[in-house]
């Protein structure tokens, strides 16, 4: 790391534009201007971040293995006065899948009404055609006679 350029926060904050769109995770300055058209989420998001450090919304969508090897890619240097606790990227988010990653997974539940789902579907089927025939019925009663 000691090879590695050092910025303040205050010469990061200067490149916050599409043109130019640094921002920090993790103690790392990252140039991501090349990388905002290829962004899944969208270059908005990064613009958003940028010139800033972006280490805690990096981390709550929690991104996948590869996303945290572009990291080493887009890195042009560190942030001053950041310490490093023993933390390699490369290491800990192999894409290889040789060491496991330490982070936490997030599990989900879907919650179904049974009993509610059957009447949703025979309202959903049934209203629309009681309306269509309601219409049809009328008209078919209402029409004038053809001379």
């Amino acid at each position: 790391m000691s090879q590695q350029k050092v910025f303040t926060l205050s010469e990061v904050s200067q490149h916050k534009s599409r043109t130019d769109c640094w921002f920090i995770i993790n103690g790392r300055v990252l140039n991501v201007t090349k990388f905002l058209e290829e962004h899944p989420g969208g270059e908005e998001v990064l613009i958003e971040a940028a010139g800033k450090d972006a280490t805690k919304d990096f981390k709550d969508i929690g991104h996948s293995k590869a996303a945290h090897n572009l990291l080493l890619k887009y890195q042009v240097g560190i942030l001053q006065g950041y310490n490093f606790q023993n933390e390699d990227v490369s290491s800990k988010y192999d894409p290889a899948g040789n060491k496991e990653s330490k982070t936490k997974e997030m599990t989900a539940f879907v919650i179904k009404e049974e009993g509610l789902t059957k009447y949703a579907a025979f309202l959903e089927f049934f209203i629309p055609l009681l309306v269509a025939v309601s219409f049809f019925g009328y008209r078919f009663l209402t029409r004038e006679a053809l001379v």
